[in-house]
């Protein structure tokens, strides 16, 4: 099924993350608004890999946070873009390779025996990649804006463009 006819956003969203990724303060990745906070490089890892999820969802029927292997973050813009570019570029391709039937099929999301979430791709899709990814770019923006680092504007232009 082609990217546009389940989520015209997704590349948007893709550009946007990139764009954000971009401007990475490369070195800094130690930092953190509060001792409860991600630091940054956690966090900005995190951003760069969460379509990876939409990869998992598309070509798997579930996946198991405990036997995950996360990889360790990286803290400048070159291994970020790099890292987001990867997983981006297989997200797209997942999608467009993806049928009818598989996209309104179920995928479980699950922790051991733990079933933390078990619902169609579609609706998954949008919640665990898109709006995820939403949630902690914009994240991601407010740690840039506390470290003077100029945030791109995302839906238009933003304070600092």
């Amino acid at each position: 099924m082609p990217i546009t006819a389940c989520f015209s956003d997704i590349e948007e969203e893709l550009a946007s993350t990139r764009r954000m990724l971009e401007r990475y303060p490369d070195g800094k990745g130690e930092w953190r608004p509060h001792a409860k906070s991600r630091t940054l490089a956690q966090l900005a890892n995190h951003v760069a890999t969460i379509p990876g999820l939409g990869i998992a969802i598309l070509t798997t029927d579930s996946l198991d946070f405990a036997s995950r292997k996360p990889q360790p973050p990286v803290d400048s813009a070159a291994e970020l873009l790099a890292r987001f570019d990867e997983v981006a570029k297989g997200v797209v391709a997942a999608f467009n390779a993806t049928s009818d039937e598989t996209f309104k099929g179920e995928w479980t999301l699950r922790h051991g025996d733990h079933v933390i979430v078990k619902a169609r791709r579609r609706d998954l899709l949008r919640r665990l990649m898109i709006s995820h990814l939403i949630h902690h770019r914009a994240q991601l923006s407010d740690y840039y804006r506390m470290l003077d680092v100029k945030v791109p504007g995302m839906y238009g232009p933003s304070a600092d463009d």
